[in-house]
């Protein structure tokens, strides 16, 4: 049976001050009204039901996330104590649906992306599906086709196509955030994409895999699968999680995978419009420009400015800007942010130096 679990326990901080411990950027409505979490369950409509959709995210942003998601059930949440990186996400997934249903197949999906056309995304998911329905055995990653030589994405190189299956290949191999130059050469190849974060996997498999790269987390998993159904579950996830090595899903399972017999990697690209809402700039992204590419959500009175991105949680604030070329405004109730569109990265420092009640 098909199930997808959506991880959604990122911090958010290069989108202070609007995203917060309280309030991450996943969980904020601010995407047309609609948070980044929201967006990635209508994602899957026609692909995976309500009922078979799992969201994995920090324990104590319980209650807004089933605010969020109205349609969670109970037992679809896997609620981290504390964050352990994507390898222990996938893994948590994993184990309690491969105890639920011995032939479940999952996707992994994040909620950081905006993904157009959605008609091209569940085309594209449901044949990942479709390989791994046919082939327990095989681990499906996604690829993005590349726009730019970026150095902030990992990369996925794509071999010979799978018969049977449309436009699907063999993965060659994984590379992890390349330097300008090689970016370039793989752009030119034409048979690299970005690697999405997104996968494809039959659970049992996928635990069993974990189990053969990094035991310590198979383990641990296996103690919260035993105890899933039973009054200790809060208890042994409480206990286990934290313990388990923190490493990334890529590092983790998708090298190892790569080299090894005993797995085979698919790739299935997406000819999708493809952002990740991660600073924002990209947030800007989403927006419509005016005619001097600047954007935003509120009110705007622009003189001689260009290139300026503006944010607000009130849509009826009054934000001018007079002079500036490609700079970030975002203000709130209690903390206005201002600084240089190409600096937009180091906001994250800014969001750990601020007092505690401002993080």
């Amino acid at each position: 049976m098909r199930y997808a679990m959506i991880m959604a326990g990122g911090s958010g901080t290069r989108l202070w001050p609007m995203s917060r411990k309280a309030m991450p950027k996943q969980l904020l409505p601010f995407i047309d009204g609609r948070s980044l979490l929201q967006i990635a369950g209508e994602r899957l409509e026609g692909v995976v039901p309500p009922e078979r959709r799992l969201v994995c995210a920090a324990e104590n942003y319980r209650e807004r996330v089933m605010q969020a998601v109205p349609a969670l059930q109970p037992e679809n949440w896997l609620g981290e104590p504390t964050g352990r990186d994507t390898l222990n996400a996938v893994g948590f997934a994993a184990a309690v649906l491969a105890k639920r249903d011995p032939e479940a197949v999952f996707a992994v999906l994040t909620s950081d992306h905006i993904i157009t056309p959605q008609q091209e995304f569940a085309k594209r998911l449901s044949e990942g599906f479709r390989l791994v329905e046919s082939d327990p055995t095989r681990f499906v990653t996604f690829g993005i086709t590349p726009t730019f030589p970026a150095t902030g994405y990992g990369y996925v190189e794509r071999g010979e196509a799978i018969a049977g299956f449309d436009h699907c290949f063999r993965s060659k191999r994984f590379v992890e955030k390349p330097d300008r130059a090689r970016a370039e050469q793989y752009l030119a190849a034409g048979t690299f994409s970005w690697n999405s974060g997104m996968f494809v996997f039959h659970a049992a498999k996928c635990l069993e895999a974990i189990g053969w790269y990094k035991p310590e987390s198979a383990a641990g998993l296996g103690r919260i699968a035993d105890a899933w159904h039973t009054p200790a579950r809060g208890a042994t996830v409480a206990e286990v999680y934290p313990t388990l090595p923190r490493i990334s899903v890529d590092y983790a399972l998708m090298e190892p995978a790569s080299q090894d017999a005993r797995r085979s990697i698919a790739v299935v690209p997406m000819q999708v419009q493809w952002k990740d809402v991660g600073s924002w700039p990209s947030w800007g992204e989403t927006l419509q420009a005016d005619a001097d590419g600047n954007r935003g959500n509120t009110r705007i009175q622009h003189l001689q400015s260009r290139g300026v991105v503006v944010a607000s949680d009130d849509p009826s604030h009054t934000v001018s800007v007079i002079g500036l070329e490609n700079v970030i405004v975002v203000h709130t109730k209690d903390a206005t942010l201002v600084c240089r569109a190409d600096m937009a990265e180091n906001v994250k420092e800014i969001a750990g130096a601020v007092p505690p009640e401002l993080q």
